[in-house]
């Protein structure tokens, strides 16, 4: 994702924390990983989800995207379930 700066709010620390996620594995999803899935309608900003395996962990990050200014806010930060997810970690078994 071309991101000029990666913004990580409050939400997004604790749910790191909570996870056991390193912030510089969350700004290499970001820069690196596959983009998922796209959320254009998603308000104020279009989001996407972002898949990148740290160390053979898979993380998602989701981030929202100001295409005026390409600031990235990361809004949320998770390592997927298996139980939910393909073996790729790409598709959502159920919706």
């Amino acid at each position: 994702m071309d991101c000029r700066k990666i913004m990580i709010g409050e939400h997004s620390f604790r749910r790191m924390f909570e996870r056991e996620i390193l912030p510089d594995d969350v700004l290499d999803v970001v820069r690196n990983g596959e983009i998922i899935k796209e959320y254009p309608e998603d308000k104020p900003y279009p989001s996407f989800l972002i898949l990148k395996f740290v160390n053979y962990r898979p993380i998602h990050v989701v981030i929202a995207k100001n295409a005026v200014n390409d600031l990235c806010f990361v809004v949320t930060v998770y390592e997927p379930d298996p139980e939910t997810w393909s073996k790729d970690f790409k598709t959502k078994l159920y919706e």
